[in-house]
């Protein structure tokens, strides 16, 4: 009888794949009708065209 152990690998978790996230404009844009969002150190413009368009301008 063998009594060598073999050393034990770990077996990396499956990752999920992440999904998107989903934000209502409305709850976003709190009645209003353009808000300023940050990226990475740029100021960018999400606003609500006579249309009822959005259009993300930097």
């Amino acid at each position: 009888m063998n009594t060598t152990q073999q050393p034990v690998r770990a077996i990396p978790a499956p990752v999920a794949p992440a999904l998107p996230l989903r934000v209502n404009s409305q709850e976003l844009l709190r009645q209003g009708k353009s808000i300023q969002i940050e990226h990475d150190g740029k100021i960018y413009e999400l606003r609500i065209t006579r249309l009822n368009k959005l259009i993300l301008t930097a």
